[in-house]
């Protein structure tokens, strides 16, 4: 099947819409099907630079097509539908709520993924306009509470009958074999001894404060901090400095085709979500979020330590990981403290979440959302 896949998000990227939309498609081409993505954009970049920025195998096309700001992408939206027609586009897949609603319109069966509340004052409606076409069409939507969000606002228009639960999820091969922390430690030139990681962006509500408690209360322990944009890791960097703090390492930005082997390389990982958490783009995914982060973690085979957040129970459970109440750092370090004490604990967890891993994987998440269309 000819998949056309239209996003707004820029490739390459490091926001981790970029990032669910290039897993996203590189799932449809591994599952067989020939497809294709439109991005906004001017200029292409070599394919060996994506495979190594999103840790990809299977190739596919990508189109850069330009787009006028004052347009607000409406351009860039129409010109990717016209040529994904002129393809010869079997399925239309996209993010963008008015391609969903040109691809109905035009008899052409058509898959969107929905990631949060729709916003802006037109989406609402093209979106009624969408529901209401008899085509054959399915919404992804990545939580069980958005999808309880969404039927609200969208009540008797059948959105129901076409939503599929799907969360995002992780590559199975860059996940396989990884070694222990020990070894993966070595390998990446990084103290040796008890490691805990957090792996992300350190935007507000990413609970950057409660790792610097940890940090600080348990100097012994190593800390590594995977990601953040570069303002970000020379301003936490002169922080640790001028307050004396050593046991973490901050890494920058890593490749997603080597980020696995930095999560093996922790006993524990932590996700510190605060009640109130912000994208690139802002905004507060705290009731509807389906972090890419917590897939990684329990392919990993780690245990983790969690936020206690309503939708993270969506997918994480008392047998896979830890919860703490969010903001509250007196509690992260009791529980840290109490796995440090028991280490069997560590072990049963770390099982227990590799073995959870496997529904979760982006190929499975494709085939699903595909089954029944032709």
């Amino acid at each position: 099947m000819k998949i056309a896949v239209i996003t707004p998000s820029r490739v390459p990227a490091t926001t981790a819409n970029s990032i669910q939309v290039m897993k996203a498609t590189h799932a449809l081409a591994q599952a067989g099907h020939q497809a294709r993505l439109w991005v906004p954009g001017t200029t292409g970049v070599p394919w060996q630079r994506l495979v190594e920025q999103y840790g990809l195998a299977d190739t596919f096309e990508i189109s850069w097509l330009a787009s006028r700001p004052r347009l607000r992408r409406y351009d860039f939206m129409w010109g990717g539908f016209r040529q994904a027609r002129r393809w010869g586009a079997d399925l239309i897949y996209t993010w963008m709520v008015p391609v969903a609603w040109m691809a109905a319109s035009a008899g052409l069966p058509s898959i969107i993924e929905m990631h949060g509340p729709l916003s802006g004052r037109l989406a609402p409606g093209f979106f009624r306009r969408y529901l209401k076409t008899p085509s054959n069409k399915r919404a992804l939507v990545i939580t069980q509470a958005l999808q309880e969000m969404l039927a609200t606002a969208f009540p008797n228009l059948g959105l129901t009958a076409i939503t599929q639960i799907s969360p995002n999820g992780f590559d199975m091969e860059a996940y396989r074999d990884l070694p222990e922390p020990s070894e993966a430690r070595a390998h990446l030139n990084l103290p040796q001894g008890m490691t805990v990681a957090y792996t992300g962006h350190f935007y507000p509500g990413r609970g950057m404060d409660i790792l610097l408690a940890l940090a600080k209360h348990f100097p012994q322990i190593n800390f590594l901090w995977v990601g953040g944009h570069a303002e970000a890791i020379e301003t936490w960097r002169a922080r640790l400095e001028r307050e004396g703090i050593n046991n973490i390492t901050l890494t920058g930005f890593v490749p997603m085709a080597t980020l696995p082997i930095y999560q093996a390389a922790a006993e524990v990982l932590v996700m510190p979500y605060e009640r109130v958490i912000s994208g690139s783009s802002g905004g507060d995914s705290a009731a509807y979020c389906s972090p890419m982060k917590m897939f990684d973690y329990l392919a990993s085979g780690r245990a983790i330590l969690s936020s206690d957040l309503p939708v993270i129970h969506e997918v994480l459970n008392e047998g896979n990981a830890v919860f703490c109440p969010p903001e509250d750092a007196g509690a992260w370090v009791d529980a840290l403290g109490s796995l440090m004490q028991h280490p069997e604990r560590i072990t049963r967890l770390s099982a227990q979440a590799k073995t959870d891993a496997s529904d979760y994987t982006w190929l499975a998440r494709a085939q699903k959302a595909l089954a029944g269309f032709s």
